[in-house]
């Protein structure tokens, strides 16, 4: 059992061993960041740690209000809506939305969460191959009846692939029909791609009121809950729809006031951004020029692949070398986007100095 000793971030302590810390999804190094966490602490001790009841009762405390505040000056929007786990964003809009769609349609290399959301949607789903547009354009032929509207839902990028979905192709097959709705589980998108870090649809440079997002405060943006930016009307609708948002306490206070600081930090500091681009890009390329296929992305996920590398050897050696990385294995006790043959996950930082890129770069050109 591997134990996490610190914040985790370029540098982590696992098992009492400092080491260069390739895992995980703190791509700004949120989670130890001091102002962060000294606002967690001051919230708690103000307002203590938990409403204690739903946003039906007395549950609008100040940390959790100011982050909905943060958020909608993050994403330029009206409002937004901040819940209790990024991973309950997929059902709230499914539930909040129900009333604007007939059949779901879903990336079959989507998320548990994703999964999840259309479960409790309780409408006919149908899954298509992954990134596929082609293959989304022949089952929405096959199952949308006439009148009927369809849902498309997808992960905005993909937890262990790094890939990006092709929302464009996804809009043209659309096209022809006259209602529909897209929506995407941002939660590696969110703070990270786009221009503004908004996520997929603002890399993708589309807009439109059928597209509608979910993101995380607990990956990039180092402090806990889900986020879904948009206006009072969306607000209002997922608030009164879907049973996740007033039947259920909000995020704890310590978590809302941390998310809160982390969203006006990554607002007003772009050139953290900046910095993880460059970081992606330089250990992209090195890896590149080593021969590996690697995407051209500014997505902080780089995949190996089991005909590229040795999974098992390779993350053994490098932990020997006090370089950690993920090693994700296929099927059914795996995860979502996983290659057929299994993966080895490596996450990039903003964080990560030039040497630490550098000598991961040369311990995987000694060990392949």
């Amino acid at each position: 059992m591997h134990i996490m000793e610190s914040a985790p971030g370029a540098k982590t302590v696992i098992n009492g061993k400092e080491v260069d810390y390739f895992c995980g999804c703190g791509y700004f190094g949120f989670q130890g960041h001091r102002e962060i966490i000294q606002a967690a602490c001051q919230a708690t001790c103000k307002y203590g740690l938990g409403s204690a009841t739903s946003r039906q009762g007395y549950g609008n405390n100040p940390a959790l209000l100011e982050a909905e505040k943060n958020a909608a000056s993050f994403f330029g929007t009206d409002e937004a809506l901040y819940y209790v786990s990024g991973y309950l964003g997929n059902s709230i809009l499914l539930q909040g939305l129900s009333d604007d769609y007939d059949i779901i349609f879903i990336d079959r290399e989507s998320h548990y969460s994703v999964f999840d959301g259309t479960a409790v949607a309780k409408k006919p789903v149908v899954s298509f191959n992954h990134r596929d547009a082609d293959d989304l354009k022949i089952k929405l032929q096959k199952h949308l009846g006439p009148s009927q509207k369809p849902l498309v839902i997808s992960d905005g990028v993909f937890a262990v692939s790094g890939q990006i979905a092709p929302i464009p192709d996804y809009l043209q097959v659309l096209e022809p029909y006259e209602s529909f709705i897209i929506c995407v589980d941002d939660a590696h998108a969110t703070g990270v791609i786009g221009k503004k870090g908004h996520g997929c649809f603002e890399y993708h440079g589309i807009s439109d009121v059928r597209l509608f997002s979910s993101g995380t405060l607990s990956k990039a943006l180092g402090g806990y809950g889900g986020i879904i930016a948009g206006d009072a009307a969306l607000k209002n609708k997922l608030l009164t729809k879907s049973k996740m948002t007033f039947s259920s306490s909000p995020p704890p206070i310590p978590a809302a006031a941390a998310s809160a600081l982390a969203l006006d930090i990554l607002r007003k500091h772009p050139e953290l951004r900046k910095q993880l681009w460059e970081n992606v890009a330089f250990a992209k390329n090195g890896l590149r020029k080593l021969g590996f296929s690697i995407d051209d992305t500014p997505v902080p996920i780089i995949c190996l692949s089991s005909n590229e590398v040795n999974l098992e050897k390779l993350p053994q050696e490098l932990l020997t070398r006090n370089i950690v990385t993920s090693r994700w294995y296929a099927g059914s006790a795996s995860y979502s986007s996983v290659p057929r043959d299994g993966a080895i996950r490596i996450a990039i930082f903003a964080t990560h100095s030039k040497e630490q890129l550098e000598r991961l770069i040369d311990e995987i050109k000694t060990l392949v």
